[in-house]
């Protein structure tokens, strides 16, 4: 990779933190409105529960494009898609909501959750807790807490603002420390990001390595990587509870069908 291109793909995560930062001052003004359409919400579904089962959960994505994949599949109908996922044994959703460099929306959120069953979590920059009034009161049933991105603080605060609403936290790490981390705050549900975001090289290994240093009432999630029938059983094996899985699916043919082959894998019990 040219170092220009690895230094561009190095300031991505910050180029888009500080494009959320601005979005949240955008939103701020709209705070009340947000806290009564919250607490007025339909009551979240159980995104925890939903995970943890005899086979690997698949939590199946809905997203159009990535900064580090270009365009996915960016004519993409959510609630259409989101359907198709439930009917192949889909445990939950996962929906980007971020437009500038996902493509996404919070219609999509919404589109997707209404046209199933299963939890929807809002997987985007969550850094403020107007960001969390918003997710909730789209419907979103768990959001994503990227612990690079949170000091410890605002990490167990959001979880905890995000579970007063009903809601559960998938609180993401990708190396040990993050791992301690995210434990230290309080989190139940962790999700290794099998992809090193300075780098984009995902590594499956990243998550059979941070997996025994979970305490054991934890529930894990495997997320990047994830492409083949095969990977899901290697995961399967070492104890994983959840697989989630984007591009994989959303470039196969036939994604309701890549979410079948990939839902049908046994779990083993952690040693």
């Amino acid at each position: 990779m040219p170092e220009a291109q690895a230094a561009s793909r190095g300031d991505i995560l910050r180029t888009i933190v500080a494009a959320k930062r601005r979005e949240i001052e955008a939103l701020v003004p709209r705070a009340g409105a947000l806290e009564r359409s919250a607490r007025n919400a339909p009551p979240a579904r159980d995104f925890a529960g939903a995970l943890v089962r005899d086979r690997v959960a698949v939590i199946a994505e809905v997203k159009r494009r990535s900064p580090g994949a270009g365009e996915i599949r960016p004519g993409l109908r959510a609630g259409d898609l989101a359907r198709s996922y439930q009917e192949a044994g889909a445990a939950a959703l996962s929906v980007l909501t971020d437009r500038a460099f996902f493509g996404g929306s919070l219609d999509d959120l919404r589109s997707a959750r209404s046209a199933t069953g299963i939890p929807a979590l809002r997987k985007d920059f969550v850094l403020d807790p107007v960001q969390v009034l918003e997710a909730r009161a789209a419907g979103a049933d768990a959001i994503l807490l990227i612990v690079r991105i949170l000091e410890d603080g605002p990490l167990r605060q959001l979880r905890e603002f995000a579970e007063s609403l009903g809601m559960t936290a998938l609180v993401e790490v990708h190396s040990q420390g993050e791992l301690e981390r995210a434990v230290a705050s309080g989190a139940r549900i962790v999700g290794v990001n099998n992809r090193d975001l300075r780098t984009f090289r995902t590594d499956l290994d990243v998550t059979e390595e941070l997996l025994p240093l979970l305490p054991p009432t934890g529930v894990l999630v495997s997320e990047s990587g994830i492409r083949t029938g095969s990977d899901v059983a290697r995961l399967g094996r070492a104890g994983v509870h959840a697989v989630l899985v984007g591009e994989s699916i959303l470039r196969a043919p036939d994604p309701a069908e890549q979410v079948r082959l990939l839902a049908a894998h046994p779990r083993a019990e952690r040693p």
